[in-house]
């Protein structure tokens, strides 16, 4: 077979732990799980959380690390290579693989507009730090240095006008809008570091940006913890707060007032809550979204992976349980009350209404503040650089071109979808139909297609060969068994859960909506053309084979 000539590898095995720790850690562990946990039953929601960490997440992840490297063994990298060369050509395979390039790629047309957010948020809260020095500055005109708007509303208030919720093209109406300046900074943040390369750009930014997420996380935490009862605030201490997060009963006020008591089987006995946590684990390890297989297949042959996918895996739940876990929903409940969860609602609201009001009430709150949304901004950052990576080894290895040229064809599809999402901001439709297909759907549908073809295709032999070469501790044997035996049933019955309670909804919502119409088509489209490509590229490559040619090795192609 025809092979693409492998030029690029990660500098360091920490390099591409990191890397892949940091594609996982993003908006998802420090805003969206702590939501979940809380619309979920608190400790209940965990149960099911920590039986998909060890049946999905792990035997999983270490699966998809194994047939990334297996697939850069044969030198190519986008899943469309790495699913070509794994199953023999076969073309049905390959176009899937191709697809698999999709989602990643979508969901940063839209997570740079959030990664905007989250800049805004530090630059503001930055300026209020600085003021009693004579520095303080404001990102926004109608706001004082800081971020200082007294009540739950006017902070709600703030972020609809920031990312125009009321009027669609309201963000184009000033050409000085601080949020369009934000995102065409952070894509080109994000574009020029991809542009780099693998070691020189994503592994270094990554190596930096880690322990920068770390120190302020844990900064935070400890403002947090050692804050005692908050004067004014709810009456409610930090160990009430984790109270609330980790206990699987609680006692719920209802309009009438009276005082119901949850039970821990009124969560595990609801699907939803079982659909949740398993989305969690998908959205938050990234399992099935390409960035693993890309990433894992510029690791050289006979390095760890079974370790480096294990230490992944652990650092991002670390970021998430942990981290998040201690930042988010303690300081809401010492400060605003039980009630607090109630405002909860999405993980927007979380950390750009809730939190914003926490931090005000707080001593010495605008610096934590700056803290917090810097780590958000870091994490973002690292995650949206290894969605668009699957998609550039894919037009590299398609077309055969220099990374920079893969890079700006990137770059101007991705374009056209950010600029979808910012114009069509009233009540965030547009943002919505991509974050809902793109980031809970289709994660659902690949992590069933990945699995049936290390099974069925590349088989579990092969799969546990390759997971054990290189590995200074033998993986377990029963890893290979959990994926076929267990793995792959329960995730078709949690799809099938899902499905039913979602899909029906979403798609008459789609039919009544315009711009849900204008969304969808637009993915749709692409879903078309990463096809035709996929059938272009392997035919080239099925002639090659045929004809015996293989790449010029000095070929610059990565």
């Amino acid at each position: 077979m025809a092979q693409i000539a492998k030029k690029e590898h990660w500098g360091s095995q920490i390099g591409v732990v990191l890397a892949v720790a940091g594609s996982a850690v993003g908006l998802g562990n420090f805003l969206r799980f702590p939501g979940q946990v809380v619309n979920h039953g608190g400790g209940a929601f965990m149960i099911p959380y920590i039986i998909s960490l060890l049946l999905i997440a792990i035997p999983i992840s270490m699966s998809e690390w194994a047939l990334g490297r297996c697939g850069g063994r044969k030198g190519f990298h986008s899943p469309l290579g790495v699913y070509h060369a794994v199953s023999g050509g076969r073309t049905g395979w390959g176009v899937l693989g191709g697809l698999n390039a999709l989602a990643p790629f979508v969901i940063n047309m839209y997570y740079i507009f959030i990664e905007s957010w989250c800049l805004l948020y530090a630059l503001q809260y930055l300026g209020g730090v600085l003021q009693p020095l004579g520095l303080g500055f404001s990102i926004f005109s109608e706001v004082e240095p800081g971020l200082r708007l007294a009540t739950t509303e006017n902070y709600s208030g703030f972020f609809g006008s920031l990312v125009g919720i009321s009027e669609n093209g309201s963000l184009f109406k000033l050409t000085s809008s601080p949020l369009l300046i934000a995102t065409i900074l952070c894509a080109a943040a994000n574009f020029l570091l991809i542009f780099l390369g693998i070691s020189k750009g994503i592994e270094k930014f990554c190596k930096i940006a880690a322990p920068l997420i770390l120190v302020c996380a844990i900064l935070v935490i400890v403002r947090v913890a050692t804050l005692g009862t908050p004067e004014g605030g709810s009456g409610l201490s930090f160990l009430d707060g984790l109270g609330f997060m980790w206990n699987p009963t609680r006692e719920i006020t209802l309009e009438t007032g009276e005082i119901l008591q949850t039970n821990i089987w009124d969560s595990l006995l609801d699907p939803d809550t079982w659909l949740a946590a398993t989305a969690q684990i998908f959205f938050s390890v990234s399992i099935c979204l390409g960035a693993i297989c890309t990433y894992s297949s510029y690791i050289r042959p006979k390095e760890d992976i079974a370790l480096s996918s294990l230490s992944a895996t652990a650092t991002n739940e670390f970021c998430e349980v942990v981290l998040a876990g201690f930042m988010a929903i303690p300081p809401a409940i010492m400060f605003l009350g039980m009630n607090a969860a109630d405002k909860f609602g999405s993980s927007f609201s979380l950390g750009f209404v809730v939190l914003p009001n926490v931090f005000e009430l707080m001593p010495f709150g605008q610096f934590f503040g700056f803290l917090f949304f810097l780590l958000l901004f870091l994490a973002a950052i690292t995650s949206s650089m290894s969605l668009v990576q699957p998609t550039v080894a894919l037009f590299q290895e398609s077309f055969r071109w220099s990374r920079g040229a893969s890079v700006i064809l990137a770059a101007i599809i991705n374009l056209i979808g950010t600029i979808i999402v910012c114009w069509y901001t009233q009540n965030l439709v547009a943002l919505d139909v991509f974050d809902f297909w793109l980031a809970n759907c289709t994660p659902f549908i690949f992590v069933i297609i990945q699995t049936s073809f290390i099974i069925f295709v590349w088989g579990s032999a092969n799969f546990a060969t390759e997971l054990a070469e290189g590995s200074k501790i033998k993986p377990p044997l029963f890893i290979v068994k959990i994926v076929k035996y267990v793995s792959f049933p329960y995730l078709l019955i949690i799809f099938g859960f899902w499905a039913w309670q979602n899909l029906g909804d979403r798609i008459r919502e789609v039919a009544a909506n315009r711009v849900a119409q204008l969304s969808f088509g637009f993915f749709m489209s692409l879903i078309l053309l990463l096809t035709l490509l996929a059938i272009m590229a392997m035919n080239r490559w099925k002639r090659e084979e045929q004809a015996g040619i293989a790449l010029d090795p000095n070929e610059k192609n990565a």
